[in-house]
């Protein structure tokens, strides 16, 4: 472009009238948004972020404390690390991320955040990025945040149906499967023992016969809440597994650990006195229950899934309405047969 005569540049009053339009656009943006200077002081902070934060642009505008929106104590936001290039830091900040990634323009998150002035917990979407002079250093950074609570219980509320079974509301087989790989995985390398429990209903077959599948569908909702209630820890893990069978995932649970619990659903069944007049052993609903521990797993569960079932196996044999619970090396040697035990039996 050919310029007659030298360059001309616009007015202080110019540039401070656009600098004032600016700031005004960024107060009435209906995303909250603040702005840092290159000290770590705010800029802006708009009013959609005093809305969502609960704390006014008076309390921190000028100052570096925006923190106080966010945290209990002094803690960088998304923008200061983005200020200072502390990107190597951010997973360090933000552990329970969903989404992270980093780009010309800065970084973005996911996270929870309680928000102490707004007096709520919140899922935010929360982006940041730096403003560059023409000389390429850094004036400004801009953080803004989206509230996607809504969208992210949403999205739980379908992974916990998803990983639920229909009939019982215990965790589905597949739930199962991912918990006992890594349960397996993580409990191989802390060194740390971990139990399984694999049982089913004694007869179940006969019960339905004799009182419909009503009936049995009730029966199986019965029994799944007693194994759930019986499962008293949050990382422990109950299951439906298939049919009338369950399963449990104990965690860090020596041999002991896993007996215990395993007595004390059996007799938690017993003493339900669910009615069986075709039963094998008695005349109320029992369960069999196998079991396995082992001090330091294999990372691949399905050897301890393969124990547990020759266990179960070997507490049928031995008369039912029993729990058999091995280290793991015993429990290996016995191995179910062929064909499993007829409920007939």
């Amino acid at each position: 472009m050919q310029l007659d005569g030298p360059a001309t540049f616009p007015s202080a009053s110019a540039s401070e009238r656009d600098r004032r339009f600016a700031m005004d656009l960024m107060q009435h943006l209906v995303v909250p948004t603040f702005v840092l200077d290159p000290a770590g002081r705010v800029l802006i902070w708009n009013k959609a972020c005093e809305r969502l934060t609960g704390l006014s642009a008076e309390a921190v505008v000028g100052t570096a404390e925006h923190w106080r929106a966010f945290y209990a104590e002094p803690q960088p936001t998304l923008a200061d690390l983005v200020l200072e290039s502390r990107f190597s830091e951010i997973h360090a900040f933000y552990r329970d991320f969903s989404k992270f990634g980093l780009n010309d323009f800065g970084a973005a998150v996911e996270d929870w955040c309680d928000l102490r002035h707004a007096g709520r917990r919140v899922y935010l979407a929360i982006d940041a990025g730096p403003i560059y002079d023409d000389g390429g250093a850094v004036i400004a950074v801009v953080e803004t945040l989206r509230d996607i609570t809504a969208q992210r219980e949403a999205q739980d509320a379908l992974a916990t149906l998803a990983a639920l079974d229909g009939l019982t509301g215990l965790a589905n087989r597949r739930s199962f499967d991912q918990a006992l790989d890594l349960e397996s995985k993580r409990c191989a390398r802390a060194g740390t023992p971990l139990a399984l429990l694999m049982m089913d209903i004694d007869g179940f077959k006969l019960f339905n016969d004799s009182y419909g599948h009503g009936r049995g569908d009730e029966c199986l909702r019965v029994v799944a809440r007693t194994v759930g209630n019986a499962v008293r820890r949050s990382v422990d893990h109950a299951a439906r597994y298939g049919g009338e069978e369950f399963a449990v995932i104990l965690p860090d649970t020596d041999l002991a650990g896993a007996r215990a619990v395993a007595d004390r659903i059996r007799l938690a069944v017993e003493a339900l006195r669910i009615p069986h007049r075709a039963a094998p052993v008695g005349t109320v609903v029992t369960v069999s229950i196998g079991g396995v521990s082992v001090p330091r797993p294999d990372p691949d569960g399905r050897n301890l899934l393969a124990a547990a079932d020759a266990a179960l196996y070997r507490a049928k044999r031995d008369g039912r309405n029993r729990a058999v619970v091995r280290p793991m090396a015993l429990a290996g040697r016995l191995r179910p047969p062929a064909v499993p035990l007829s409920d007939c039996a």
